[in-house]
């Protein structure tokens, strides 16, 4: 089991709520950075850790440098969220997701897509292959 799975899956369910929180407020329809600053704040509120971007080290075939990783939200360097604002949540979504995940090692990822009228439908988890065994 990935040592940080247990805390990533606890955690998991609290930012849920905290994205519920703001697509209660902020409502569907809006771009995606709106809902991202939203979500920082709300996580900042209840004190939680996160972060945007990364520099991270990639190894390829012998050759080793660092890059800085855009993604969308780090929470206490164990759960990884990509949110979306789209009409469809398509398999490139998810894919970029897990890469992040194998990238940064993080052991749970969430894909948000704030564009659903109910956002728990828009809600997919992604755990990263081995982490929860």
């Amino acid at each position: 089991m990935h040592a940080l799975f247990p805390e990533a899956d606890k955690l998991s369910q609290t930012v849920i709520g905290a994205a519920i929180e703001v697509h209660r407020l902020k409502g569907p329809g809006l771009i995606e950075s709106i809902y991202e600053k939203c979500l920082m704040r709300e996580l900042s509120l209840q004190n939680l850790r996160a972060v945007n971007q990364r520099m991270v080290r990639i190894e390829y075939k012998g050759f080793v440098f660092e890059e800085p990783l855009r993604f969308d939200v780090l929470v206490e360097e164990c759960l990884l969220l990509e949110l979306k604002s789209v009409q469809e949540v398509l398999p490139i979504h998810k894919a970029q997701l897990l890469s992040y995940m194998k990238l940064l090692n993080i052991p749970v990822g969430l894909l948000i897509n704030f564009h659903e009228m109910k956002l728990v439908d828009g809600i997919h988890r992604m755990i990263l292959p081995g982490a929860n065994q």
